[in-house]
């Protein structure tokens, strides 16, 4: 299964990587003329994808870089709030908006820059999709840095930087630039699957437990901060999806405030799993660190309850990993937030892919 994911990622971002150094490029000037980026996602699949990439570009995890102003929206809210400096990244169907917006999609006819991603597997265009908008992020900021110490990118900054001139020579070198370092991060995470999912062995042992819950029954909660939210939304949006129970714990955000402003964040889950929690049920959690103290508290509180536990987790594991404070611990080994969450991506839609496996074949059991 992870054979076509590097087969196709290698393809795309070979395809794309001149387009996507130049889509950084324009949305770099957009954020210095004042503009936003605006995320919008209909589908609950989709909708994990539009927060994660205003999370993502709200709130950077490189120490030095800039804040950029990104909101996710649901399509009937874009009328609403879109500005014509805007730019807009749309998953799933096509979204209007004002005619001197950017615009960015994922099939044909939907926006201005569409990108599509080789691959019949749902699951493994997400994948892509996500690596993208991790690069855009990450890349958007070298245009940044670059036009902002030039005199005719700066806008009203420029008269900080007076010895400094921007040049189409020096603006070429920089797409050229970028568009190599595209390369080598689709070629990172390609690597970074690999080594995630190793022998299979922790994965495989993962979804046997998942699917055996399930099956009986019993259901799944999710939970995990900032990007890792987003992979607990996206996760519990395709078990929901497949008919199957599950319950994301980062989506209440009356329940959350309440907890964060009354008692504090580290309880925000292990409330909710006391709350939600039965001995049948599946916890995962996501964590880039393996050391999240909300994260700890919850999985201690899940095995005192009986609840199968599973930590999809980055780094070397963390104090997840080193204590073994989950029954299940697959580790994306990378310093590189970015990376392993894309990483992570992949081994949940992999213990997906064991679950929808059993249903099939009880399906067809039952049919004989």
């Amino acid at each position: 299964m992870i054979e076509p994911r590097t087969e196709a990622n290698a393809r795309f971002f070979a395809a794309e990587a001149e387009r996507i150094a130049e889509l950084s490029l324009r949305l770099a000037e957009r954020f210095l003329a004042g503009g936003r980026l605006l995320a919008v996602g209909a589908s609950a699949q989709d909708r994990s994808d539009a927060h994660h990439v205003a999370v993502e570009f709200v709130h950077p995890v490189i120490v030095g870089k800039r804040a950029l102003p990104a909101l996710a929206l649901r399509p009937d809210q874009v009328d609403l709030l879109a500005e014509p400096r805007d730019a807009l990244i749309a998953f799933g169907e096509t979204v209007s908006a004002p005619r001197s917006c950017l615009t960015i999609g994922f099939a044909p006819g939907t926006a201005q820059w569409v990108f599509q991603p080789p691959s019949g597997d749902p699951f493994v265009r997400q994948e892509l999709v996500e690596t993208l908008y991790h690069v855009l992020w990450e890349t958007v900021h070298v245009f940044l840095d670059h036009l902002g110490s030039s005199r005719s990118g700066a806008g009203s900054s420029a008269f900080l930087y007076p010895f400094l001139e921007r040049t189409e020579r020096d603006l070429d070198a920089v797409l050229e630039d970028v568009a190599a370092s595209v390369l080598i991060k689709a070629r990172e995470v390609g690597e970074l699957r690999e080594r995630t999912v190793g022998d299979g062995d922790e994965l495989a042992g993962a979804g046997a437990a998942l699917r055996e819950r399930l099956h009986a029954g019993g259901k799944l909660l999710a939970f995990g901060n900032g990007g890792s939210a987003t992979d607990a939304m996206d996760l519990v949006a395709d078990l929901q999806t497949a008919g199957l129970r599950a319950l994301d714990l980062t989506a209440d955000a009356a329940i959350l405030t309440a907890l964060a402003n009354d008692v504090g964040t580290e309880v925000l889950f292990q409330r909710q799993l006391i709350a939600h929690g039965r001995d049948e049920d599946v916890a995962v959690a996501f964590s880039t660190s393996g050391g999240s103290a909300n994260i700890l508290l919850a999985l201690a509180e899940a095995r005192r309850r009986g609840l199968e536990t599973i930590a999809i987790v980055g780094y070397d594991g963390g104090q997840i990993a080193a204590e073994r404070l989950a029954d299940h611990v697959i580790v994306a080994p990378s310093q590189y937030i970015p990376r392993i969450q894309e990483a992570h991506a992949t081994a949940y839609h992999l213990l997906c892919a064991f679950v929808s496996t059993g249903s099939s074949r009880r399906a067809e059991l039952a049919q004989t």
